[in-house]
């Protein structure tokens, strides 16, 4: 029997959301239905919102040390969730995962340093790599019939050419929403030791894997990946909780480990607020069957999309992610260019997606669609767009 509720449709508007508070600043118009920045529209597990409310009814809020119990509840979350063993020592806390790799940015390169990241990819990668005076050398993925792979011929050329002191890879990959293979993992720690690149790895997304399929940690694939990796992830993306802004990276090798969490603590940046390590220890440890139907319910709306766009808008295609919310549609076929593309789901369809072309160049054609909804709101916003597209379909 389910317990938890994901059909439940939710007014988020006037609460501060990005999603959908920002809905005019950024498409231009209020009367669209968010289907954007990747946060899911489910209710937090009551677990979460009870542990907080409980220390929130404490009338002082004053500086607060994390319990030991924090540490351990995201370590054996890894080791349970993973099979992933972290020792105390090589964890810190990180206020985000974009916040933690423009830190790794700064701490292992200079400006000037180039940093390889592989399009379409999660743009803030190009953003905080070139806000820092660094160098983007791209390395786009190769798309399949189905998917993409890894250009690693190309990751070895660059690597060995261009002598970049760092690569940002995204495990499991957003947009396109793949596990990349332990294989594949073990070829980027190799190539990345031979040329003492450092390996930052993103893998927010870990925990978020469909129909059974697991998430491999970079760190966990070879004594080459452990000697070069620094690993981020979070329990925000996996328990909706990303306004606690609680994060965390792990770094087995104590060459890089040391010196940098040293930095961090210098500087007071892996200090975390009361909020982020109450939210996280109680999602760690009582979010599991909460999280475990919402993965069953996104992979139901994945499958519920895919049948749609067979049966009504075959025009359109789409990448079936293996982990994450997130799908990315190939729009190719319409034959528009991309400013087209974005009019027709904001003007037309009156849905917010994301473009594409954000991506990276390889995105142009694309647009990324969030399915974490409920999926009254998902079938609203399929028929929407078939709708802007019928006179297209009947030609």
């Amino acid at each position: 029997m389910k317990r938890y509720d994901f059909d439940r449709v939710i007014d988020r508007h006037g609460s501060g959301s990005i999603k959908y508070d920002n809905l005019k600043a950024t498409f231009g118009s209020e009367d669209l239905i968010p289907m954007w920045i990747a946060d899911m529209d489910f209710a937090v597990c009551p677990e979460i919102t009870e542990t907080l409310k409980q220390r929130m009814s404490h009338p002082i809020y004053g500086y607060a040390a994390p319990a030991e119990s924090y540490w351990t509840s995201i370590l054996d979350w890894l080791d349970r969730r993973h099979d992933f063993k972290v020792g105390r020592q090589e964890i810190t806390y990180i206020p985000g995962v974009v916040k933690g790799i423009g830190f790794a940015i700064n701490f292992f390169s200079k400006p000037g340093d180039k940093v390889i990241i592989q399009p379409p990819v999660y743009h803030p990668f190009k953003i905080v790599t070139e806000g820092n005076d660094r160098v983007v050398l791209p390395n786009p993925l190769i798309k399949t019939e189905t998917s993409y792979r890894m250009d690693l011929e190309g990751l070895e050329r660059l690597a060995r050419d261009e002598k970049p002191a760092m690569m940002i890879l995204c495990n499991p990959h957003n947009p396109v929403g793949i596990q990349w293979d332990a294989n594949t993992l073990r070829e980027v720690a190799r190539i990345a030791r031979e040329n003492n690149m450092i390996v930052v790895s993103d893998e927010i997304h870990g925990d978020l894997m469909l129909n059974g399929r697991p998430h491999i940690p970079f760190l966990a694939v070879s004594e080459d990946a452990r000697a070069v990796g620094v690993m981020l992830g979070a329990p925000s993306k996996t328990f909706n909780i990303p306004g606690m802004v609680s994060s965390w990276c792990v770094i087995k090798n104590p060459e890089l480990r040391d010196r940098f969490f040293h930095w961090l603590d210098t500087n007071e940046f892996n200090v975390p607020t009361f909020t982020a390590t109450i939210a996280t220890e109680a999602a760690y440890n009582n979010g599991e069957p909460w999280l475990n139907e919402a993965l069953e319910y996104i992979s139901d709306n994945i499958d519920f999309t895919r049948r749609y766009l067979a049966e009504r808008l075959p025009v359109i295609d789409m990448v079936t992610p293996e982990a994450s919310f997130l799908v990315w549609l190939d729009c190719r076929n319409l034959g528009l260019d991309q400013e087209q593309l974005v009019k027709l789901f904001v003007n037309r369809a009156h849905l917010a997606l994301n473009d594409g072309s954000m991506f990276g160049d390889e995105g142009r054609g694309y647009m990324r669609l969030n399915v974490a909804c409920p999926r009254s709101v998902l079938t609203t916003a399929l028929d929407h767009l078939h709708d802007a597209l019928a006179p297209a379909i009947k030609q």
